[in-house]
């Protein structure tokens, strides 16, 4: 399902072009995770996945490499690794070891967001309760894999990297404003006392951010 937010270029030529198994809705919305929202009610399948317009699948076979085998009933999330595209501007962070990002459903997740979107297969049923908060401009996939870990749901790491993906996102501009999100999030999902310190660790990893561009 591809859900556009009425581009103004060529995408909506290019989207009368397709022909099932891909559907698509082009329509106003308030911003990326509404998209992403939308998406969810349209979805048919038993499990979802969430590619931005600048990502695209690593490899052709990364599906079938995902799915060849059975996927025992209590696995909720797949999580693979990402790669960022090294040959644009991206920040010296995001280029070290050549772009590639492994990620990790642990305690890990309350120090920084180490699940990425476009690396995770969620099982549909995650979502029966839940949606992706539009309080969060920038971080609102953050706070449902921060949601889904505190629910201890069950998760099957792979060594395969998902998808290419640009560096130019909402999240790869380091601002304050994300950090912002990230300290109310975990504030929101744990307890008030501990809002400096998570002040602290988000100041830290800014400060880190912006000495790295």
């Amino acid at each position: 399902m591809i859900i556009d937010g009425q581009s103004t270029d060529d995408t909506k030529q290019l989207l009368q072009t397709l022909k099932p198994p891909f559907f698509w809705k082009t329509e106003k919305d308030e911003g990326v995770y509404d998209a992403m929202n939308k998406g969810i009610e349209q979805a048919q399948g038993s499990w979802l996945y969430f590619m931005g317009s600048d990502d695209q699948f690593f490899e052709t076979n990364v599906l079938d490499s995902v799915f060849q085998k059975p996927i025992d009933k209590n696995i909720e999330l797949i999580i693979g690794s990402i790669k960022y595209d090294c040959e644009s501007k991206a920040s010296r962070y995001l280029n070290k070891d050549h772009g590639v990002r492994k990620t990790k459903w642990s305690f890990n997740l309350w120090v920084t967001n180490s699940v990425h979107h476009q690396g995770v297969f969620y099982k549909r049923s995650v979502f029966n309760e839940m949606r992706y908060n539009l309080k969060y401009k920038i971080l609102s996939d953050y706070d449902v894999n921060l949601k889904l870990f505190r629910k201890k749901k069950k998760a099957k790491m792979i060594d395969d990297v998902i998808s290419f993906c640009g560096a130019e996102g909402l999240s790869k501009n380091y601002s304050w404003s994300m950090y912002k999100e990230e300290i109310q999030l975990k504030t929101t999902q744990s307890f008030i006392l501990l809002k400096p310190v998570f002040y602290v660790l988000a100041m830290l990893k800014y400060l880190f951010k912006i000495f790295q561009k």
